[in-house]
């Protein structure tokens, strides 16, 4: 088989899948088939997503197999020694190897990365000095996973872990008493962002993960989780300062304005200044809260450098 009736096969089979591996996939057999942006590829049937492994479907009568080892091993496809070579080797160097299976045999290998966005390794840093811990929760092998968790500086991490799993895993840190939140751009996040107490989706990730969070970060910069997390803050300590003043407020006028003074002091509230006290307690607590929209983001991110860049 030609490199280029790889491609072909490869992309018709993950062209259907929203999955960004697929999406690579793709975008790469465009080039090595040097056509045009709109390449009219091999008509798919019977197109089966696998969660968690990869895709599967019938092309020019073909079974083509696109996914992860265990999915081959689930369907009975031996992987040879040389397949396992290559795949520890994507591994080293924080690849994700893809296998590619033709009627039952493996007739390829796809090693595709996935860098840190920028900014992640920094992002990280501010979030431990906040106290808030970061786990890295992946589908994807060990190897690779180890590899991109060191560099973002990432101490504890989940891999090779299924869609549904990733809800569960989040369920069991709520159990342990922690707030979680999760950050997510991919279809098979979606469970895990709907179990998280907040769920954070990327703007430029698949509308299904976008649709099941909570949050939508739109600029898809990371430095926005940071900002998000702030102004919550922000927003809740706004709240309970509006709650005291406005207590505090009615504690002391309400038994003035029931006339509480007037058997020691004679002094009695005319009931239009009540009233006129009453509106201006609410207005002081709307006023509060509008002062919210002079935020400004955290200090700790004006001087936010990423790759070499400095963010303002």
């Amino acid at each position: 088989m030609s490199l280029k009736d790889f491609y072909e096969f490869a992309a018709a089979t993950e062209v259907n899948s929203e999955h960004p591996i697929a999406k690579a996939i793709v975008e790469h057999a465009k080039k090595i088939i040097e056509e045009e942006q709109n390449h009219p590829w091999l008509e798919a049937r019977d197109f089966v997503s696998v969660s968690g492994q990869g895709v599967k479907a019938i092309v020019l009568n073909k079974e083509l197999m696109v996914g992860n080892k265990k999915m081959m091993l689930d369907h009975g496809i031996a992987v040879s020694e040389d397949a396992e070579e290559i795949l520890a080797e994507a591994e080293s160097m924080a690849q994700t190897g893809i296998l590619v299976s033709l009627d039952g045999e493996v007739a390829g290998i796809l090693a595709v990365s996935d860098p840190l966005k920028p900014g992640a390794k920094e992002v990280v840093s501010i979030l431990n000095s906040m106290k808030i811990k970061s786990i890295m929760v992946t589908g994807d092998n060990w190897g690779t996973a180890k590899s991109i968790a060191r560099q973002a500086g990432i101490e504890t991490v989940m891999a090779e872990v299924q869609p549904e799993t990733k809800a569960t895993k989040i369920k069991e840190l709520q159990t342990s008493g922690h707030t979680v939140a999760m950050v997510g751009d991919g279809v098979n996040d979606s469970p895990a962002l709907v179990a998280a107490d907040v769920g954070m989706a990327i703007g430029a990730g698949t509308d299904i993960a976008i649709e099941a969070a909570d949050i939508v970060l739109m600029k898809s910069n990371l430095e926005d989780i940071i900002i998000a997390i702030d102004l919550a803050n922000k927003t809740f300590s706004r709240i309970r300062l509006n709650y005291i003043w406005a207590l505090g407020y009615n504690l002391l006028a309400i038994p003035i304005a029931a006339g509480i003074l007037y058997p020691s002091t004679r002094f009695r509230l005319p009931p239009w200044i009540a009233g006129a006290a009453m509106a201006a307690s609410s207005l002081s607590v709307v006023c509060s809260s509008l002062l919210l929209k002079n935020y400004k983001r955290p200090r700790k991110l004006n001087n936010l450098e990423i790759n070499g860049i400095k963010i303002e």
